[in-house]
């Protein structure tokens, strides 16, 4: 069946107008005023309302196993709480065990992928290093359509990349012509400060953000971004928090270097006064890493996002309830880290963002779907209303309100780091691969009904 949104303001990154949208099958196949389109056709009604590309969170972790337990959202819950909130594509992590083969890995996530209600394509992490990985990284390029790699800074004794193995990673990418990505934090330095605070009896959640202050994480963004630069490589950095990892970024692209930078939306909304609440488990469930940081670091980020030097927004959601974060009841250290957000951000990035006039529509367009494909190899089928483009559609009301709420909400976990904000700005209908998957507060999202998306290799900038 052919669906047309009628009466609408269309908003892209680079303008907003009226127009209709006529889908059929999975692609949009017309814009423009006053479309025709068959009797039979399902009418949407924008009136007064936004049509834009659906989001894509760059960085989710659904069904993952960490630290002795496994995440809250499968791939079926996690991608259809973003439905509901106009994520429509998620890019997931394949996190290979140490000495794990990176094609192995990457055949057990995507069949945990199988049963997502929304696209998904994947980061695969680089945790080791051998010949093996250095073949297995060509592999995932030529053949799997991975074009980005991860690479943990942090967590000592675990997934921690080395220098040795950031160099060489690094350089496979560039041969490749894949981006390597960063989560920057030194881990070396958090593994100390960890053991210090233990030491000192202070076992409890509130001692998590002091062992991760900002300086561990800009140290580790500057060596990142230094090692790039030396190797000719971009670079793009995971959940920037600070101000200082972002000064790191902004000073790199000032001098040419292709580095970039991604902000999440809790560390845009949420302030490190989260850690000293009275209440043990609320503190726990904020714990993630980077932690949330003091509000002149979010102020920071924003002017990150206004100024271009941050270009994209994402929310790590890695969902844990109560009872798997009490595991770390009296050792801070064990427990699992991360947050949900997967369907919230985009309307707490536009109630913050736009309603307070820091962004622009299109602006928003570009921070939460437009810069994410373009940047990892999915534009123009990903990211803009466009003839050919895949219909992936957020019919979004500018003045529609509600409040956030865990009782609520379609993600598990049972907790959530909005709770109680209210904001104006929300979908009211999510179109995925053609399908109405969320319209006036209905969830109808199919489990398996989700597309691997395979994002093609770029061509190298020049010959080293």
């Amino acid at each position: 069946m052919t669906t047309i949104i009628r009466g609408g303001t269309v908003v892209n990154a680079d303008r907003a107008f009226r127009a209709d949208v006529l889908r059929y099958g999975d692609k949009i196949v017309a814009v423009g005023e006053s479309l025709d389109a068959p009797a039979s056709a399902k009418v949407i009604d924008a009136g007064g309302q936004y049509v834009m590309p659906g989001g894509i969170d760059t960085h989710t972790h659904m069904n993952l196993p960490f630290m002795g337990t496994v995440t809250a959202d499968d791939f079926f819950t996690g991608t259809a709480a973003g439905l509901a909130g106009g994520t429509t594509t998620i890019m997931d992590f394949v996190i290979p065990a140490p000495r794990q083969s990176l094609i192995e890995a990457y055949h057990t996530w995507r069949g945990w992928a199988a049963k997502s209600a929304g696209d998904y394509t994947f980061h695969v992490a680089v945790t080791w290093w051998d010949d093996s990985v250095h073949a297995d990284m060509g592999t995932l390029v030529r053949e799997h359509g991975v074009n980005s790699f991860k690479h943990f800074m942090a967590y000592k004794n675990a997934i921690m990349a080395d220098d040795e193995t950031l160099i060489k990673s690094f350089s496979r990418a560039w041969e490749l012509g894949a981006l390597p990505t960063v989560h920057a934090e030194n881990g070396e330095l958090v593994f100390q400060l960890q053991q210090e605070l233990l030491k000192k009896g202070m076992t409890g959640a509130q001692a998590h953000p002091l062992s991760r202050p900002p300086a561990v994480e800009a140290e580790a963004a500057n060596r990142a971004i230094a090692i790039a630069g030396v190797l000719n490589t971009p670079v793009y950095i995971v959940h920037v928090s600070c101000a200082e990892a972002l000064d790191a970024i902004t000073r790199a692209r000032a001098n040419g270097q292709r580095v970039y930078g991604e902000a999440l939306a809790g560390h845009l909304l949420i302030d490190d006064s989260v850690y000293r609440h009275a209440d043990a488990a609320y503190v726990a469930g904020h714990v993630m890493s980077p932690p949330f940081r003091g509000k002149q670091h979010q102020a920071a980020l924003w002017h990150g996002l206004q100024s271009g030097n941050l270009q994209t927004t994402a929310t790590d959601h890695c969902s844990f309830c109560a009872e798997q974060k009490a595991a770390g009841r009296d050792d801070f250290t064990k427990i699992p880290n991360g947050c949900g957000g997967v369907e919230e951000r985009m309307a707490v990035v536009w109630d913050a963002g736009v309603n307070s006039g820091r962004l622009t529509p299109s602006e928003f367009v570009r921070v939460t779907s437009t810069n994410a494909a373009q940047i990892f190899n999915m534009y123009p089928r990903k990211g803009v209303i466009a003839v050919g483009a895949d219909a992936d559609i957020v019919v979004w009301d500018p003045q529609g309100t509600r409040t956030i709420s865990a009782r609520s909400q379609f993600a598990k976990g049972g907790f959530n780091v909005f709770e109680g904000r209210s904001v104006r700005g929300i979908p009211t209908t999510t179109v995925a691969a053609g399908n109405v998957v969320f319209h006036g507060g209905a969830l109808t999202a199919q489990e398996g009904a989700g597309r691997y998306v395979e994002r093609p290799a770029f061509a190298a900038v020049s010959a080293r």
